[in-house]
């Protein structure tokens, strides 16, 4: 039993060190959150040949008709299965960089190979290698919004069809995951002439500042892909921690955390920082959780003696097992958002969009969710304020999020030929369309669970959704 233990432990090291190898001096809470903010998984380990990398000019500004500056956009073509006259399929992409990998194998490349399409997998500006501006200074991320990037992509199925030949009447199909998923629900809300069909897989479409029920959902998962005990063991484990430092033990808990010794327990958004990047070390197991995942570390946090130590020993694997301190502070999260350069990759440009279009900030707001009541919403509307200017208030970033509302109209986006998927164990979900509204929700998956191959391994139900998704193209191409 002692070895099983040893061998998981193990395990549990590697996993969680390689998720976070890329960003050592980054802060805690940092690392979790981008453990959350990536892309939709790749859905094959072999790269195409024939994938090849473009770049087309856009305006900085397609709304103001005096604005003359362009930047080059990237984006990647794969042409492996293209006839002339062949629709055009398009994988919008959003707050990652593009690869090769996601045009080379999974069901949207099945479907270009059946009608014979060409593949093109877009990059949203600012992020990635498409870079409007020289630097993300404030002044300058007044150019990064859904709208200036859904019109990147107008100008660019119509630039293909007036300057190749072969796409001048090609029809167009469209897909994303997550955040290139909402796009996909807009563009044929702005632009409904310029897209026959698209599928939307976990797309969030209500913008909502306090995202309470993402942390519900990661909770149920805990529960229903884990166990009660499971559940129970984080959610006593991490009340436990909460009452350490409301009850003077705060040294004790720092040392057990090897919290740097700037963390300040006295000051509430050191506390918050703490807590929040502790849930969302659990979010990102369940996110991206494949079958297996959730049972497995429940198995290794049930393998403690006590709630505590559990959680304690669970958040530094989680972590990488750091030799020194952990630098969890509120202060150190602020320097690393304020880097106006674009040396930290999407972190800021992504942070800028949620404080000015969309919040979904996910909160300990619910009781029904197990992480503990230390991480409001307000921790992320004040960095906000503190990285981007004192105009980011928590009520103007709920303004802005309403505005978002009122320009795609929410859970009501009035769009045709858009089929959305979601897995019922998303903790997106809440943001999107049920079954009521027409929607596939996939029984057991989570975020962007969908996108491999139709294949022996697919649950009943997601074969079932992939196999409405073929038809449904059929009939946008017929």
């Amino acid at each position: 039993m002692r070895y099983t233990l040893t061998v998981v432990a193990l395990l549990v090291l590697v996993v969680f060190t390689t998720a976070f190898e890329e960003s050592k001096d980054e802060p805690a809470f940092v690392k979790t959150l981008k453990k959350l903010q990536r892309g939709p998984p790749s859905t094959g380990l072999m790269e195409s040949r024939a994938v090849v990398t473009e770049w087309i000019t856009q305006k900085l500004d397609h709304f103001d008709e005096n604005e003359e500056r362009t930047w080059e956009m990237r984006y990647m073509v794969n042409d492996e299965y293209f006839e002339e006259g062949g629709p055009m399929f398009i994988y919008l992409g959003g707050e990652w960089a593009i690869s090769p990998g996601s045009i080379s194998s999974g069901i949207f490349v099945d479907l270009a190979r059946e009608h014979k399409g060409i593949l093109f997998y877009t990059e949203h500006r600012y992020y990635g290698q498409s870079k409007p501006t020289s630097n993300i200074q404030v002044e300058n991320l007044k150019y990064l919004h859904v709208k200036q990037a859904l019109a990147d992509v107008a100008h660019f199925i119509k630039h293909k069809r007036e300057t190749v030949p072969a796409l001048a009447n090609s029809k167009v199909i469209m897909s994303g995951g997550s955040y290139s998923a909402t796009m996909v629900v807009w563009f044929k809300k702005l632009y409904p002439e310029l897209l026959n069909g698209g599928w939307a897989s976990s797309a969030p479409i209500l913008a909502k500042v306090n995202f309470l029920e993402y942390k519900e959902v990661v909770g149920r998962a805990l529960r229903e892909l884990g166990s009660e005990q499971c559940y129970n063991r984080v959610n006593n484990g991490i009340t436990e921690l909460e009452e350490m430092f409301a009850n003077k033990r705060s040294a004790e808990a720092k040392a057990m955390l090897k919290l740097c010794n700037n963390f300040n327990h006295n000051n509430d958004l050191d506390i918050w920082s703490l807590f929040g990047s502790i849930s969302n070390i659990f979010a990102g197991i369940v996110q991206y959780q494949k079958e297996g995942d959730v049972p497995f570390y429940c198995n290794y946090i049930m393998s403690f003696e006590d709630d505590l130590t559990a959680i304690a020993s669970f958040w530094l694997f989680a972590l990488g097992n750091p030799n020194g301190c952990v630098d969890v502070t509120y202060k150190g999260t602020l320097e690393y958002y304020l880097d106006s350069s674009y040396a930290m990759g999407a972190s800021r440009p992504w942070y800028f969009q949620t404080c000015n279009e969309y919040g979904w900030y996910q909160s300990s707001s619910s009781p029904n969710q197990p992480f503990g009541k230390s991480f409001p919403h307000t921790l992320y509307t004040t960095l906000c304020g503190d990285v981007f200017g004192k105009t980011y208030t928590n009520e103007q970033i709920h303004k802005l999020a309403d505005e978002t509302n009122q320009s795609f109209g929410g859970m009501n986006p009035e769009v045709e030929n858009i089929y959305m998927t979601h897995g019922g164990l998303d903790p997106w979900n809440p943001m999107g369309h049920g079954v009521e509204q027409g929607a596939s929700v996939i029984p057991r998956a989570s975020h962007c669970a969908d996108f491999g191959s139709i294949s022996n391994a697919d649950s009943p139900e997601m074969r079932e959704s992939k196999e409405r998704l073929v038809e449904l193209v059929r009939e946008w191409l017929a």
